[in-house]
């Protein structure tokens, strides 16, 4: 049976470094591949107030590490609020930017996520949907403008769409060009079972993020919550998914000391299976 790839590692897991460091402590552990990430108040390697300067000095970075980039996961603010004209185009000028930013660095794709870090909605469910599905779409067709694809990152433990059943309606309304990124743990944690995702949304994902997790809780190092990891790729390999993978340790129970060595041991579990 056909093997997966080895996983990438998201910067977010040494979120507590500065970039060049997080880049070096990554390629230490033998990573080849990063997501990059530039999500505001979870990790700070792309400054959110995000400036030309600031694209091209962290692309620079992200190029001198000699690590190939498969995402940036970004963030350009809550998709389900309406927004007045001024803000509309702050949002786009932001875009625009984490979209050269994503070029630049080599990437192949922006993440976005699938609302805002609130399960209440700003109008109501279905219209909030609507409005993400579409600032999502809208999204794409930009990412397509730069050779680039767009991805969202739905189920999210925290945000609109917490559970894999509102993602499934998020889906629904989905432009077909928006990629699915599939989260482990926030599958896991929303009380869902990743193997079963892999069946109901295949063809639908265009990449994996690689995080143990148990009911509620997403910050956990590989081993220690409920995913099933073999069963996932099993699922994986069976829906014929032939893209990557990510470890993305946003974890509590590892001091950062102990980052190094837990995500080497962690990628060498998964590269196992």
């Amino acid at each position: 049976m056909e093997r997966l790839r080895p996983p990438g590692c998201s910067t977010i897991s040494f979120r507590h470094l500065p970039l060049p460091a997080a880049l070096a402590a990554i390629a230490d552990c033998g990573f080849a591949e990063i997501d990059l990430g530039a999500l505001p108040g979870v990790c700070g390697h792309v400054p959110y107030e995000l400036t030309d300067a600031a694209v091209r000095e962290v692309a620079a970075q992200v190029r001198a590490s000699g690590l190939a980039v498969r995402s940036v996961n970004g963030d350009v603010g809550d998709l389900n609020r309406p927004l007045g004209a001024a803000e509309a185009e702050a949002r786009s000028t932001h875009l625009r930017r984490l979209l050269d930013l994503t070029a630049e660095c080599g990437a192949r794709a922006l993440v976005l996520p699938c609302g805002a870090l609130s399960h209440e909605p700003v109008t109501s469910l279905h219209a909030d949907l609507d409005l993400v599905a579409d600032q999502l779409g809208k999204a794409a067709a930009r990412a397509a403008d730069h050779g680039l694809q767009l991805w969202c990152e739905a189920p999210h433990l925290y945000r609109l769409c917490h559970t894999v059943e509102l993602a499934e309606q998020l889906v629904a309304r989905l432009d077909p060009a928006v990629g699915l990124v599939l989260d482990t743990s926030h599958v896991c944690a929303s009380g869902g079972d990743p193997a079963a995702f892999a069946h109901r949304f295949a063809g639908r994902i265009a990449h994996v993020h690689l995080r143990d997790a148990t009911p509620g809780n997403i910050n956990l190092s590989i081993g220690n919550g409920d995913v099933d990891f073999a069963a996932a790729f099993a699922a994986l390999r069976a829906v014929g998914y032939r893209g990557h993978s990510s470890l993305e340790l946003e974890t509590r129970d590892v001091a950062d000391e102990e980052r190094p060595t837990a995500a080497a041991k962690a990628a060498a579990y998964l590269a196992a299976l």
